[in-house]
């Protein structure tokens, strides 16, 4: 008798399950392809925006995990569809989650807030020499949650976008020109006014060094072992590092030549009497 029923509603059990086999198939087949092509867009839109002059590098990472997501999502609606699932209602509940999801993820949706921030207002860009969160290194990448750093030996750093907006941000590459700053100590028994004009002739001589501002060279200090000489001048920020070297080697070969001398740290001892005091009962002679 049950298996009479069962025979008898076989056409709609068949019926229904080859309905749910198609849908569960073009379903698959809907995952697949927007995966292939979240994937495929964003690839592209990093490729091309990434290879446009008229397109900011800080926005192409953002652009394509946008697009991305939006192609993800938009299958995930069309899947649900598939199976009669009625999406205004489901977008409802899904605001109804959001807001659940986002009092329990507010670090994780920080991240994302800073983030933004941080391409609106642009306190740096992408190939920024910056120092951020006891940080430092160029700017590979400001994405949705962290930005992206290479120190200058190659040390890859991921610092979470909201560090990075509580943070004081120190960005090497904004200005276009950089000071150069140098104290060199001579002996006190050398001729300071020989020292700075020599110093001078070689800022003259350097074409890295910029004319407007005039470089500054002056006794900065009288110091205890040294008078120390300032010597100020600007540059381009590409040739900061290059110069500030070479200008520090031909300083101290032309100061060489002229018999200048940068001396060690030392102390002076004077005796009243002239004679050197005893050691203590007990303390070795």
């Amino acid at each position: 008798m049950e298996f009479d029923k069962i025979m008898a509603e076989s056409p709609v059990i068949l019926t229904w399950a080859a309905d749910q086999g198609l849908n569960l198939l073009v379903a698959l087949l809907i995952v697949v392809v927007g995966w292939i092509v979240a994937g495929w867009v964003a690839r592209t839109i990093r490729r091309v925006a990434g290879a446009s002059s008229r397109i900011d590098p800080t926005l192409v990472p953002v652009l394509a995990s946008l697009a991305r997501y939006f192609i993800l999502i938009t299958m995930l609606i069309a899947v649900l569809d598939r199976f009669g699932v009625q999406t205004a209602s489901l977008l409802a509940m899904l605001g109804a989650a959001g807001l659940a999801i986002g009092l329990a993820l507010q670090g994780t949706l920080s991240n994302v807030a800073s983030g933004f921030m941080l391409l609106l207002l642009r306190p740096f860009r992408v190939g920024d020499f910056v120092e951020v969160a006891d940080h430092a290194g160029t700017v590979r990448e400001i994405g949705l949650f962290a930005t992206v750093l290479v120190s200058f030996d190659g040390i890859w750093r991921q610092i979470p976008n909201s560090t990075v907006w509580s943070s004081a941000v120190i960005n090497y590459s904004r200005e276009p020109t950089r000071m150069i700053n140098l104290t060199l100590g001579i002996d006190y028994d050398d001729d300071a006014d020989q020292a700075i004009e020599i110093i001078r002739a070689v800022i003259a001589a350097e074409p890295r060094i910029l004319a407007d501002p005039t470089p500054i060279v002056a006794v900065g200090d009288l110091g205890a072992s040294s008078v120390d000489i300032l010597v100020r001048g600007w540059t381009l920020g590409s040739d900061f590092w290059t110069t500030r070297w070479d200008l520090l080697k031909t300083l101290k070969r032309k100061l060489g030549e002229a018999g200048i001398t940068i001396p060690y740290p030392q102390t002076v001892i004077s005796l009243r009497d002239g004679t050197l005091p005893l050691p203590a009962e007990g303390e070795a002679k």
